[in-house]
């Protein structure tokens, strides 16, 4: 399929929105994966296409956040093991979904993400209170949380939109607290899963990489732009405008696809 012009200028614009949104306060996916859709990839491809894309931006927040993410150099060969693993896995799990299997489950992945999205603060600090009342049966809970992440991985393989989100959902019922910390976690998480997931998609022929990489340019665009704008626009009008968008998009995708 060959995009022209205007359809790879508007994946990169909506990869600029992406990347900003990515930065200030996630959920760029909610806009780059429908933009996908848009131009015409097919939903397998656009998925595994946005996968491709956002990973740039995951690898380069890894790295500016190296030192925080070095503080917990005990846990990270778990964390990079079980991530990869699920990565893997979930990646494995689209291969062998049909492309119709795939288009059904769509609405009910991203009204999964933008529940996250909404709801997660909440349900973190359910979670984390029934933790701490739950000391004893620490060798239970730590089966838990190892299985809590390798489904991170699995989610992020299959379906990279609402990643970040579950990512920093893992680290709070695991007990992380420094948000430095567990920003730069999340995003070791997510480029741990892409990554592995990229490797097996591109040997499935499942990357549209011009559609791919103006995506990537944009999200990288809008990452930079972000780091100048965080400070001055209110995070709560950034994450309202996220809330909107995703709840429009996930309607549409049901719309779209069940009626």
């Amino acid at each position: 399929m060959s995009l022209d012009i205007l359809q790879l200028l508007l994946l990169f614009i909506a990869g600029v929105f992406g990347g900003i949104l990515n930065s200030i306060a996630g959920g760029g996916s909610f806009i780059t994966f429908p933009a996908l859709i848009f131009v015409g990839v097919p939903p397998i491809v656009a998925n595994a296409t946005n996968t491709f894309a956002s990973c740039a931006g995951y690898l380069s927040g890894s790295f500016a956040f190296r030192r925080q993410i070095l503080i917990d150099r005990a846990n990270l060969p778990k964390i990079i093991t079980l991530s990869i693993l699920g990565g893997f896995s979930g990646s494995l799990l689209l291969i062998y979904t049909s492309e119709q299997q795939f288009l059904y489950a769509v609405p009910w992945l991203l009204l999964a993400a933008t529940l996250l999205f909404i709801f997660g603060e909440k349900a973190n600090l359910a979670l984390q209170q029934h933790s701490k009342d739950s000391d004893q049966h620490s060798g239970f809970i730590a089966l838990f949380l190892a299985l809590f992440l390798f489904s991170v991985g699995i989610f992020g393989g299959f379906f990279n939109a609402g990643l970040g989100v579950i990512g920093l959902s893992y680290l709070a019922i695991a007990g992380y607290r420094d948000i430095n910390l567990m920003n730069g976690l999340k995003l070791l998480i997510s480029t741990c899963a892409s990554a592995m997931a990229i490797v097996i998609f591109i040997f499935s022929d499942l990357i549209q990489w011009y559609s791919g990489i103006a995506v990537m340019v944009g999200t990288l665009t809008g990452g930079y732009v972000a780091a100048h704008l965080s400070q001055r626009v209110p995070q709560i009008i950034v994450r309202r405008f996220v809330i909107f968008s995703s709840v429009s998009i996930t309607l549409y995708f049901f719309y779209s696809t069940y009626l």
